[in-house]
């Protein structure tokens, strides 16, 4: 069986997307793999083993992370000089043969990488998020409770430590090492002080931002020509090093039905995701859903519970809340699937 066509069309699909979300590199070198698979070449041979994986599973995100990995790990030193993540001034040359070297001597090591999954944590997602955390701490009046779902490092647990701004609008504490700037495009979302009272997560394969493999691990799937994206990871794991967070290896569902069991009266508990639920299956995205409307139909004044949500709407993602008592559901916002620029549409605590 030629899987090669298969293989081909993927890696130009991906190449598609990282133009249109602003990786040239990637877009360049994605192209150019997916002509290498087609003739045969070193990238045919990497991803062979991979042909009949589901599409879910990123196969050509898994591969571009594990040449950027082994990349920030000194083991490309002659595609090092292309990626700004591991160098000031990159060089404006064709990438395609240091990359090409690197697929063709990669050995057991890119082997290994090409077999793990994307583990991402979008930073400037938080941005998306934070209207509706205001919001929820405005119509409320009470400390947070937060539950992530696929949480990865739980870096978007720590989104009150983070700074915004829009113009002359800010919000977020003002030495903080993460700077999402123009998060919004338009008027931005209302609100003042937050108090967290709880931060907790699960993820299926949660990642340690205090150790040097979790950093390595998060860092190698951000593109490396886009900068800002990898500063504002850095600047994360700066604050993970002081804010901890309670993660747990675990399935969305079974977690929540273990989370959601006992309610926490005083606390307004929020249960969050974002670009989660098209990793999962539909039978736990259902589980997911039925789990979170019965925590609603429990919830009172004294133990609200709201579900904030950033997912897939088309071309753009959507930022739903939902929150008990009620069951009032709005679109408080359309965002860039990496977060900004997001675009308010307005509290539902207004």
């Amino acid at each position: 069986m030629n899987d090669r066509p298969h293989l081909a069309d993927a890696l130009r699909r991906q190449a598609e997307w990282c133009a249109r979300l602003g990786s040239p590199l990637y877009a360049r070198l994605l192209h150019a793999a997916a002509e290498d698979v087609e003739t045969g070449g070193p990238a045919a041979r990497v991803l062979a083993p991979h042909a009949q994986d589901p599409p879910l599973s990123m196969v050509s995100l898994r591969l571009m992370g594990a040449v950027h990995r082994m990349v920030l790990e000194g083991r490309a030193p002659g595609l090092a000089p292309f990626y700004a993540s591991v160098t000031q001034q990159p060089l404006d040359a064709d990438p395609w043969p240091a990359f090409r070297d690197v697929l063709e001597g990669g050995g057991a090591r890119l082997a290994e990488l090409v077999r793990r999954p994307v583990q991402t944590n979008e930073v400037g997602r938080a941005a998306a998020l934070l209207g509706g955390f205001l919001a929820l701490a405005a119509w409320t009046a009470m400390p947070l409770r937060l539950l992530e779902l696929g949480a990865s490092a739980g870096l978007n647990l720590r989104w009150d430590r983070f700074r915004y701004g829009a113009g002359a609008w800010t919000w977020g504490p003002a030495n903080s090492p993460v700077r999402i700037a123009e998060s919004f495009a338009g008027s931005p979302p209302r609100g003042g002080p937050v108090v967290v009272a709880e931060r907790m997560g699960c993820d299926e394969r949660p990642v340690d931002a205090e150790t040097e493999e979790g950093r390595l691990t998060l860092l190698s799937y951000v593109w490396p020509d886009q900068a800002e994206r990898l500063a504002l990871l850095r600047g994360a794991l700066e604050v993970a090093g002081a804010v901890p967070v309670r993660l747990e290896r675990a399935g969305a569902a079974d977690w929540l039905s273990r989370t959601l069991a006992t309610p926490a009266p005083g606390t307004a508990t929020v249960v969050f995701h974002s670009v989660v639920m098209q990793y999962l299956t539909e039978a736990e995205r259902a589980r997911v859903e039925a789990l979170i409307a019965q925590a609603g139909e429990q919830a009172s004044v004294r133990a609200p519970v709201g579900w904030l949500r950033m997912e897939r709407g088309g071309e753009q993602a959507e930022v739903r809340l939902t929150r008990w008592p009620g069951g009032k559901e709005e679109l408080l916002a359309t965002a860039a699937f990496h977060g900004r620029p997001v675009r308010w549409r307005g509290s539902p605590a207004a």
